[in-house]
């Protein structure tokens, strides 16, 4: 494919997204920004969530893990059911009783504005490592294919990029990317099923057969109860990701932000349910891809495992069509997750950390919120280039991206610990909690195989909660 094709194809992707924040930007105030005026409709948050769910992490990673892994991933898949069924009943409720623009705001009113400070900290944390390895990703495919044949170095092809999701977020915020999600999830469900259409017609199975041939595969076993030692016992994986749903959803920011720019709890609780079974949907086809391109490989005799999978048949083997929905795919299910990631940082430290309603007029919080809002780019920008030429090892970079996971498991344990027992806590010492629970997990999972014979996994996310938790305990006020 030619590189002026590849140019037209980005420019029209970003020219569209620019248009729908255009139609949808009429409001700059900061009640559109942070709570879309509460006017969305909940079937169009619920679709474009998808996207937000699907990073362009899950977009290269899941297919290629059927060689490994089988469908164990759908063991997760069905955790996250009952996971967002917590969210749907219990956290929603909460969120919309006390009206909260911030989640964490809870946090303060539950146990005092330490905890309240903690809990936003490492949401901040989390997101700014998470969102730029997944910008990462994208921008090195971006660099790849196309910037360095053109001379374009790749601290330039980072900043053009937080440049353009700057431009499509920063008048409206939410309210603009409840729409952008849409047509980003849409992209990338069309690429999906451009691969599947293409790659089973290479392998000469009928339209009709696909499911069939997915499921008759060795490769599609989903269910894993033999060795509870495992990564992917059953009982592990479905546990783990009711967890994973209810902190990487329910508890953060970016993700619940959506839903409360619903019209009311009932929307929200509809968009939850619909939500659930449409991503449910979702990860089977991911997976089915998975399968179909790991046959192709290993029948073509094609030398391309794991994350590499997916990228090299779509640029090398499977044609054209399949290159261009790849590459519009893959930006899709990176800026998705990358725009409401910029939107939710900026809501969070604005009002989670500034404070900015409480001390300053409506005027001046919209003028604060927009230099927030660069400044967040501006961070985005540098974590990014710091991966490239600072750390360079992709091990590393890898490494915290999964230990920026771990701040998920402090505020698993203080909102169980808020919602579940009556007791006040010693206010002060709950970022010294914070911080132990995730180095001491860390350090129980690198040692636990050697130590217990026992892999934790997606497990450690209730470690790290329960060790929070039990924190808690410690310090509780008598």
């Amino acid at each position: 494919m030619s590189t002026n094709v590849i140019i037209f194809l980005i420019l029209a992707y970003f020219g569209v997204l620019i248009l729908i924040s255009y139609f949808t930007g009429k409001s700059s105030g900061n009640t559109a920004f942070f709570k879309a005026d509460k006017q969305s409709p909940w079937y169009i948050v619920a679709f474009g969530m998808i996207g937000a769910s699907l990073s362009g992490v899950t977009f290269i990673s899941v297919p290629g893990w059927i060689e490994a892994s089988q469908f164990s991933y759908m063991q997760v898949v069905l955790g996250y059911i009952l996971g967002y069924l917590v969210i749907g009943t219990i956290l929603l409720p909460l969120y919309y009783k006390l009206n909260l623009t911030s989640i964490y705001t809870y946090l303060e009113t539950r146990f005092g504005n330490y905890a309240y400070k903690t809990g936003a900290s490492f949401f901040l944390i989390s997101r700014i490592v998470g969102a730029s390895f997944r910008l990462f990703l994208v921008a090195n495919v971006l660099q790849i294919i196309l910037f360095d044949e053109l001379g374009v170095s790749f601290w330039q092809t980072v900043t053009i990029t937080v440049l353009l999701i700057w431009l499509y977020t920063f008048k409206s915020g939410i309210k603009t990317i409840v729409w952008t999600d849409t047509l980003q999830t849409l992209f990338m469900l069309i690429a999906v099923g451009v691969a599947i259409y293409f790659v089973s017609d290479s392998l000469a199975i009928q339209d009709g057969n696909i499911l069939s041939y997915v499921l008759d595969s060795d490769l599609s076993q989903v269910f894993f109860f033999d060795d509870y030692k495992s990564a992917n016992y059953f009982w592990k994986q479905f546990i783990s990701g009711a967890f994973i749903a209810i902190v990487m959803t329910g508890l953060d920011q970016d993700m619940m932000q959506k839903n409360l720019t619903c019209r009311s709890l009932k929307d929200a609780q509809k968009n939850m349910f619909w939500f659930t079974i449409v991503l449910t949907v979702v990860n089977f086809i991911f997976l089915s891809l998975g399968l179909l391109l790991t046959v192709y490989a290993q029948q073509n005799g094609i030398d391309a495992h794991k994350d590499d999978l997916f990228p090299i048949l779509a640029k090398n083997h499977l044609g054209t069509t399949v290159f261009v929905f790849f590459l519009l795919g893959l930006i899709a299910a990176a800026y998705s997750s990358a725009d409401s990631a910029l939107t939710s940082l900026t809501t969070s430290f604005s009002i989670d950390i500034l404070d900015i309603e409480k001390k300053y007029s409506e005027a001046k919080q919209v003028t604060i919120r927009k230099q927030i809002h660069v400044a967040i780019s501006v961070i985005l920008i540098l974590v990014i280039v710091a991966f490239k030429y600072i750390i360079q090892d992709e091990s590393v970079i890898k490494k915290l991206f999964v230990f920026a996971g771990y701040t998920y498991g402090p505020l698993l344990g203080l909102y169980a610990f808020g919602l579940f027992t009556k007791w006040n806590v010693k206010d002060k010492i709950v970022p010294i909690i914070a911080i132990l629970s995730p180095i001491l997990s860390y350090i129980i999972s690198v040692n636990s195989l050697k130590w217990f014979g026992f892999e934790f996994g997606f497990f450690i996310l209730i470690l790290n909660g329960f060790l929070t938790f039990l924190g808690l305990i410690l310090i509780r006020r008598q």
